[in-house]
């Protein structure tokens, strides 16, 4: 899970692209903002924000595991494969929360 930490980061980079020219087109007014709302309702848009939201949720967990290997904790083999099956599966359960919070 180590080399999905890396890519993670490189998805949020874009998504914070996708944001700023998000928060762009609304300072640009009514026409650039609904062009962007187009964009991102569309089904490619939305799996763009979905990729964003479990990169962030992954790249945060993933975070907090490496803050407990910092303390000293979760060194062992076994508890370095439980870490990282909690890690995924924490990251799919926020994820898909929140989407269906957010389309709720």
């Amino acid at each position: 899970v180590s080399i999905l930490h890396r890519i993670t980061g490189v998805i949020l980079a874009a998504g914070l692209i996708m944001l700023v020219y998000w928060l762009g087109a609304a300072s640009y007014g009514p026409e650039a903002y609904a062009r962007a709302q187009v964009f991102l309702g569309s089904w490619f848009g939305l799996l763009m924000l979905f990729a964003f939201t479990g990169a962030l949720y992954y790249h945060i967990c993933n975070g907090v595991r490496h803050l407990f290997w910092d303390i000293g904790w979760g060194f062992e083999k076994d508890q370095v494969t439980k870490s990282g099956v909690a890690v995924l599966v924490v990251t799919a359960v926020l994820t898909v929360g929140s989407w269906i919070i957010g389309l709720s």
